[in-house]
């Protein structure tokens, strides 16, 4: 089996290596994860810092063997994303809990800190040699019917979790996309120095 290339990030100062080598593919093998392989991601995201020790996130995780569920799930995708997503092992879905539990008022910062918790997940799935690919295309609102999420709690992301697969199993369209090279802005142009828009010294 033809397994995709590695894409290391082209930095231009050096960081982890668990950072410089994540991407997401759209090639995933349909090799089951271990349950301990899995629980680790997700108490890596559990150990992530959030506002006022909220913990506003919660997972909602489908494996492909329950196929009621994962077929239910893969329904709720959008546009390419069918395309690919169903091959995954597992799918995740992250809500974010959008009142605070001490006194029901709104949190702010639930988006945040999810997505903070979400990131603790990934870099571990790059430690157990697993890649994520992140997913905003999926209906909303017939995930919240579909997953039974109650109200004040709002889904934001679905992910796709698995080892690399074949990029031969893709449309051809995808086979391009999937072999296109990581590229990010200038740190320049996201960094200023003390007030917006003053390039940073870095």
């Amino acid at each position: 089996m033809q397994t995709p290339l590695s894409k290391i990030a082209n930095t231009q100062y050096p960081i982890h290596p668990l950072l410089a080598e994540r991407w997401s593919p759209r090639a995933f093998a349909e090799r089951p994860i271990p349950a301990d392989v899995l629980g680790s991601l997700l108490e890596a995201a559990r150990w992530a810092p959030s506002s006022s020790n909220e913990q506003p996130w919660r997972f909602v995780v489908i494996h492909r063997e329950d196929e009621a569920a994962h077929s239910r799930m893969v329904e709720c995708l959008t546009g390419n994303n069918r395309l690919w997503a169903h091959r995954a092992p597992v799918l995740i879905v992250g809500v974010a809990a959008m009142l605070r539990s001490r006194n029901d008022t709104p949190n702010s910062h639930a988006w945040y800190d999810l997505g903070q918790s979400v990131a603790h997940l990934s870099v571990q799935a790059s430690a157990a040699g697993l890649y994520l690919h992140q997913m905003g295309g999926f209906d909303k609102d017939k995930t919240r019917v579909a997953l039974e999420i109650p109200a004040n709690f709002e889904p934001a992301v679905t992910i796709a979790v698995g080892y690399l697969g074949d990029v031969a199993d893709l449309p051809e369209d995808l086979q391009a996309r999937e072999s296109n090279p990581r590229s990010r802005r200038p740190l320049q142009e996201s960094v200023f120095n003390g007030k917006w828009g003053e390039a940073a010294d870095i």
